[in-house]
């Protein structure tokens, strides 16, 4: 299973660049390969300066060996070895009407002391993050998100989106990091679902990324737009950099497994504001935006 899904995201990412580089139209994704010392390594791609993409990420790892003590206490395990892969990607465009979009797929193994599998699950998602508010787009990227997981259980799409509202969201804010999508995690074998019928399920997400994220990016990619709402958009990120650095879990594994820092914070925007006590003005776009963000919307 590890190898079968190590293979399916190095093919997925380079599905995605390389439409990225298509939509972008003017910057290239720059390729670095590295290796993590306890064992494994990844293939990080970024893009920069683009026509369409200020700054993006699409990372793919595999890295185990010994389960680090952190770990381990989380887990609740002693002497454990692990392997973990997946892919991992954020897009922050320069323009504030096209949104920032996250997802990741991946995969973990767990070990006892003679190299038996003791544990496995799959987990991912993705979740867009608008600085304005078109309501067709979520309407899209969530009609996108339910058709697929459609497809394998009609209960999947409520659990799972109503999951991505409840993991993206700023505590210390009270507001939601984006309009969500899906996220799912500690997918195992069970009597409904085997590990192969696991697998099925995360690549056909994996696969509908592109449809349902390109879209809105050709749509809004010509929009005009202020310095104003440009303003907005990376006071807006302010908001997503701190979701990343205090509550992500994926950010917080690599830093604690020892992953390669510029990886781990390549989901964090080149241009970001914090501004003291910024409140929205009443009725504007911006305010309906935070509306929508402290009240989760069903869009299908």
């Amino acid at each position: 299973m590890k190898d079968k899904f190590f293979k399916y995201i190095h093919q997925l990412q380079n599905t995605i660049t390389s439409k990225l580089e298509e939509v972008d139209g003017k910057a290239k994704f720059q390729e670095d390969n590295w290796d993590r010392p306890e064992g494994g390594g990844g293939r990080t791609r970024v893009i920069e300066n683009g026509a369409v993409f200020e700054k993006g990420g699409v990372n793919i790892s595999g890295v185990h060996g010994k389960l680090p003590d952190s770990m381990q206490k989380y887990f609740g395990v002693e002497d454990a070895d692990f392997f973990a892969c997946g892919l991992s990607l954020v897009l922050h465009p320069t323009n504030p009407m096209v949104p920032t979009v996250h997802a990741n797929w991946r995969y973990f193994e767990m070990y006892d002391k003679e190299g038996n599998i003791v544990d496995q699950w799959f987990g991912g998602g993705q979740d867009l993050t608008p600085y304005y508010l078109f309501e067709d787009d979520a309407k899209h990227f969530h009609q996108t998100c339910k058709t697929t997981c459609d497809k394998h259980n009609p209960e999947f799409y409520p659990k799972y989106k109503s999951r991505c509202d409840e993991y993206f969201y700023n505590t210390h804010r009270n507001e939601g990091r984006g309009i969500g999508g899906l996220f799912f995690d500690y997918c195992k074998a069970t009597d409904e679902m085997s590990m192969q019928n696991w697998y099925d399920f995360v690549t056909e997400v994996g696969d509908s990324f592109i449809e349902a994220y390109v879209p809105i990016v050709e749509k809004r990619k010509p929009l005009d737009y202020t310095k104003a709402q440009r303003d907005w958009q990376e006071i807006r990120r302010g908001r997503y950099v701190e979701f990343n650095l205090v509550h992500d879990k994926g950010t917080l594994f690599g830093l604690k497994t020892n992953g390669r820092i510029e990886s781990i914070l390549m989901s964090l925007p080149p241009h970001v504001q914090w501004v003291y006590d910024h409140q929205p003005e009443a009725g504007s776009e911006e305010e309906k935006l935070i509306k929508v963000l402290q009240n989760p919307v069903d869009w299908v």
